[in-house]
Order: structure tokens, then sequence, then C-alpha cells
């Protein structure tokens, strides 16, 4: 495919960047009026000196090692791309609040926006609302608007925004959507409290959960349930739910009251074996009861309920019988009835979510081209 030259600025070239940028690079050969103008990481910057040429796809990583250029704001970015004489597209693979905080100004600017980033949709309402207005409509006045894409901030690469988007778009009433919505949770309770055979000790799994590298370096940040909360915020809204913030309803957390506040993850991971017990006793009394434990995250629309938290489920559920890290979100609707739409596969992995990120690359693409 050609067309109008199409220029792409990648902020973050860490775990999902850099197999964002390699993917991009596959996907050049099939769109060629692609070109990669500026990556940038934490701590430099590589930017491209003809625009029209733009930067290598194959040499990018080596490019960005030797580069001695100071990483850029995002305000310096978006003076940069606004000064292009064609179509852009900002890919911000970071999960940094300063550069979400921007996705307006992006958007009003006319540079789309394609990003995992979770914190620009599930901060609080007023962030959402402007991006939401500053995005591109198929309506008369919005055609100098930029595009915003953010399938990978739910799911990794499952297809489960854009799943919900068409529900609602096509006049479904959804009526509640509940599921494991994180990989590292997943492969948590699917280890500890496995459907066949016993499990180990809390604190073992949460230290293999660490070691094959499912959790965040402080496990706490995963285990107190903000992750999964972000992303209902997230389908919530989607299904026009005014929801504030992830404070606004209950959300579990698995750190002990005692560990909330000790300096580091280190220590964390040294105490926890202290409180192994109450987690026991909860996967205990679920066997007898013939079910298995498990994390999930509940919206309730008529209720304009939400809830994150431990719930039991039969060993026959489909929630119960989850392998590795995989994620499961079922979708009840009026069309659907009680047999749900579910989406259903590895929910983490650098690999993946960029493929969702690069998923939402081609979209964008394909609408300016």
């Amino acid at each position: 495919m050609t067309g109008d030259l199409i220029y792409v600025a990648v902020i973050g070239a860490g775990g999902v960047g850099s197999h964002s940028l390699n993917q991009l690079n596959l996907l050049s050969k099939s769109y060629p009026n692609i070109i990669l103008v500026l990556i940038s990481r934490a701590t430099k910057s590589l930017r491209a000196l003809d625009p029209q040429k733009g930067l290598s796809l194959e040499s990018w990583e080596k490019d960005l090692d030797a580069s001695t250029s100071p990483a850029l704001s995002i305000e310096q970015t978006i003076q940069i791309l606004t000064l292009l004489p064609g179509s852009c597209v900002l890919v911000d693979n970071t999960s940094n609040q300063d550069v979400a905080n921007a996705y307006p100004e992006c958007l009003r600017r006319g540079i789309s926006v394609v990003t995992p980033n979770k914190k620009a949709f599930s901060g609080h309402i007023s962030l959402w609302k402007q991006i939401q207005e500053a995005a591109y409509k198929a309506q008369p006045g919005h055609d100098t608007k930029g595009l915003v894409y953010h399938e990978s901030s739910v799911g990794a690469g499952l297809p489960i925004i854009s799943t919900l988007k068409d529900l609602v778009d096509t006049g479904d009433k959804v009526l509640k959507i509940e599921g494991v919505f994180s990989g590292t949770m997943s492969f948590l309770f699917n280890n500890f409290a496995p459907v066949d055979g016993e499990g180990g000790k809390w604190s073992a799994e949460v230290k293999k959960a660490k070691e094959a590298g499912f959790t965040e370096p402080d496990p706490r940040d995963d285990l107190n349930g903000v992750d999964v909360a972000r992303k209902l915020v997230i389908l919530a809204r989607i299904c026009g739910l005014d929801i504030e913030s992830t404070d606004s309803f209950p959300v579990q957390s698995l750190i002990p009251t005692e560990l909330e506040r000790v300096k580091s993850g280190e220590e964390f991971m040294e105490k926890l074996p202290q409180f192994d017990s109450s987690m026991e006793e909860l996967r205990n009394e679920a066997v007898k009861e013939g079910k298995v434990v498990r994390f999930v995250g509940s919206i309730d629309v008529g209720k304009k309920a939400l809830k994150v938290g431990l719930e039991k489920f039969g060993r026959s559920h489909p929630i119960a019988g989850l392998k590795g890290s995989d994620n499961i979100v079922s979708f009840y609707t009026e069309r659907y009835g009680s047999n749900p739409l579910v989406v259903q596969g590895a929910g983490a992995g650098g690999a993946v979510t960029a493929m969702g990120v690069t998923a939402d690359l081609i979209k964008v693409i394909q609408r300016l081209s």
C-alpha cells in the first residue's frame, strides 16, 4: 500500500517498546509510507536528520544506544511532530502519567495516539473526557483531530476493547462484564489453587511468579489490585458509566496490612511467608465447597457497580480452568443472553502486548492512508 507519508514517533523502547519497533519493521514492508522519525526512552533519544528518509527500522536499537541526544520531553516531542508536513502518530509504550496527560493536546493538533498506557483512560474522569472531546469523530468539523486507539490497555493483545466497542456501537445492551484481567494474578492462582492437585505455599508462588517475570519488581504493585481496577474503569467508561476513578469502588488488596509500608520489594518478599496461613485458609475453605478461589473483576452495568477481589468458582467454571497467565473476559449482553461472548488468551507479555499496539497502529494507518 502506498499513500501520503505517515510519520511515527515512539516513546518507550523497553520491553513492549522494543517488540513494537521490531513489529513495525515487519509492518513497513506492507506499508512503505510509514516513516519512523523519532524514538525516545527515559535517558536518550534518536531523531531523524531527514524526516523524509526517517530512521532505520533495521538498526534502530544500535543507533539509539549510540545516540548522545538527551531524552525529549513530551512537549518537545509534540512540537517536533506538529512541524512535520504529513500525518503523525505518537506510539506511547510507557506508563508515564505526564505523557498520558498530553494526549488531548496531541489529538487537538491532529497527532494520532496509539498506546497501552492505562493511566490516560483510567485516571480521573476529567482526563478521559478531555481525550474523548479532543479525538476525531466522524462528524463535520472534526477532520483535523487525531485518532486514539488503546486496545493493549486492557488484556495485552486480546481484542477486549474492540469487542466491547463493537457491542456498544451496534446497539447491544451490555449487562455485565466479568473475568480474570491480570496475567500475574491468573498465573498466581492457577498455581496456588489449581483445579487438579495441590498448590504450593502462597509466598512460594509469589516468588515463582516474580522470578518468571510475571510480576512487577515490587510484587505489591500487582497484589494491590489496582491494575485490575484500572482495566475495569476503562471498560465501564466505554459502556457509558461515569466512573470517577479507581477509588470509586471496592478493590481488594492481597497485601497484608503489616507489609503495606515495608521499604522495599525485597523486604516484602522476605516477610511474606509469615502470612501464608491466611491465604491457605481461603484456599482450603474453597476446596471443602468443591471450588477454587480466583482473583476477578466484574462490572454490573445496570447497577453501575464495579468490584475487584477474590471469589470462589466451581471446578467446571471457565474461570477456574484457566492455564498459565491467561486472561478471560465474559460479556453478558441482551443479544448473547445467558451464554456470554467470551474472549480468552494470553494476557501478559511484551510480544503480545506489542501485537495489540501494532494492530492499533495498522488501524490508524489504514484510516489515514
